[in-house]
């Protein structure tokens, strides 16, 4: 039996401040289920019914809501990233720093465990002044970029996300064993030479997935393969 008193002292304080329970989800669903079961179950409270409707909605429009912000905040990340690893390439004033700082300060910006840039040529043998470039820089036969980059597509892209491949040692050598996605972008170093590409390998598989927007590694690709017709020029 409930005190008259305390019954008195709270219908006072809820007529003075109704917001009180209004704002409370829990104790609003409590109020509609007493209410449910002095009815009984041969009558069906259509307000109950509309306000169990309104809460499943309000909860999906909040995780909208969540998914949205932590989208929002997870692009901005990954634009500062991106800027911050651009001006990182503008900075060598010789080719062997640039490559150095490729496979280096570069790759730690973007969070990637390598970082390659594929050169094709037509040249063969083995060249003492590309030994000297570091493990970055790979050469490869004419038609190789876009043999590797349509490997399990069907279309050629600028810009390809996936899991590695069985047969990747040719890129990441030893690595290849604990690779497990990569990014691949097609580079165009101008009229009357052969492509290239940029390759960002990382041990997580789900860091680079097909379902992933291109368009900040588009941007980088584009800085890119511009620095590199300066130096090729």
């Amino acid at each position: 039996m409930a005190d008259p008193a305390l019954v008195a002292v709270l219908r006072e304080r809820i007529i003075a401040q109704p917001e009180m329970i209004l704002e409370d989800r829990d104790l609003m669903r409590a109020l509609i289920a007493a209410n449910e079961r002095r009815l009984g179950d041969n009558v069906v409270d259509l307000r109950g019914v509309a306000m169990d409707r309104l809460e499943q909605r309000l909860d999906r429009l909040e995780d909208t809501h969540r998914s949205v912000i932590a989208a929002a905040y997870e692009n901005l990340a990954g634009t500062n990233q991106i800027h911050r690893a651009v001006l990182r390439l503008l900075e060598p004033s010789e080719f062997e720093d640039f490559l150095a700082d490729l496979g280096g300060e570069v790759a730690e910006i973007l969070r990637v465990e390598c970082l390659k840039l594929v050169l094709e040529t037509h040249e063969t043998g083995d060249d003492p002044a590309l030994r000297r470039l570091g493990k970055v820089l790979c050469i490869a036969d004419p038609g190789f970029v876009d043999d590797y980059m349509l490997r399990g597509r069907g279309g050629l892209k600028p810009v390809v996300l996936r899991q590695c491949l069985p047969d990747s040692h040719a890129l990441y050598g030893e690595a290849a064993d604990w690779i497990r996605s990569e990014a691949l972008m097609r580079l165009d170093f101008g009229p009357g030479r052969l492509p290239g590409m940029l390759v960002m390998g990382a041990e997580n598989p789900h860091q680079f997935k097909p379902t992933q927007g291109t368009d900040l590694l588009g941007f980088f690709a584009g800085v890119f393969e511009r620095a590199m017709r300066r130096w090729l020029a």
